[in-house]
């Protein structure tokens, strides 16, 4: 048996009300940093702020994590990681690779949407980790991006990987930056269109 390291039980183990706690804590800790970094960068948010944002004392955080840097690579590791797993099950559930990459760009969209705070800590603080966790993201994001170079050289294999590696680039630079652009100037663009007019530019570079 092996033990969690969020709940701290045995896997297979019943969570007791205790540790189902201390993980919603942690939850609710990291829920919070995504939202302050997001809005101050990681430089302008201290322990106590987070601390406060998540209904606990400064000193409390330290029961979760050792420091602000190892909230920052908890929350940079779990969303890469995110998105490479959800990226892989996508394509495992696909029927096809035009329809593998119809999928990824659906998965991307809606997690840009949905995760729009930890989107841009990535892009943003990410060399604000140590490099031991900067290094374990950055391996992490290159896989997730030749998981989709794979799917595209299937369909368009004379470019090369090298131009397609730019076409996916660009295209995560679009969907990554304009949830949170858009969000910030007109609040009238609802999530409807915008997913709409991602996924359609997406494809259309895609392809170009």
């Amino acid at each position: 048996m092996t033990t969690s390291a969020e709940t701290g039980t045995t896997e297979g183990a019943v969570p007791t009300q205790r540790s189902r706690a201390k993980a919603d804590r942690r939850r609710a800790l990291l829920d919070a940093a995504a939202a302050l970094f997001a809005q101050r960068g990681f430089n302008g948010v201290s322990i106590e702020d987070l601390g406060a944002a998540a209904g606990v004392s400064g000193p409390a955080v330290y029961r979760h994590f050792s420091g602000k840097q190892d909230v920052l690579a908890a929350l940079l590791v779990e969303v890469s990681h995110d998105l490479l797993d959800g990226g892989a099950d996508v394509v495992s559930n696909a029927d096809g690779d035009d329809d593998a990459l119809r999928a990824l760009i659906r998965f991307h969209v809606s997690f840009a949407l949905a995760r729009t705070d930890v989107i841009r800590v990535q892009d943003r603080d990410l060399d604000s980790l140590a490099e031991a966790p900067r290094r374990e993201v950055r391996t992490l994001q290159r896989d997730y991006i030749e998981l989709w170079i794979s799917v595209l050289a299937r369909l368009h294999p004379a470019p090369g990987r090298a131009e397609l590696r730019m076409r996916v680039q660009a295209t995560f630079g679009l969907i990554n930056s304009t949830p949170h652009s858009v969000g910030v100037r007109d609040r009238t663009i609802d999530d409807a269109t915008s997913r709409r007019v991602l996924e359609l530019m997406a494809w259309s570079g895609l392809n170009a």
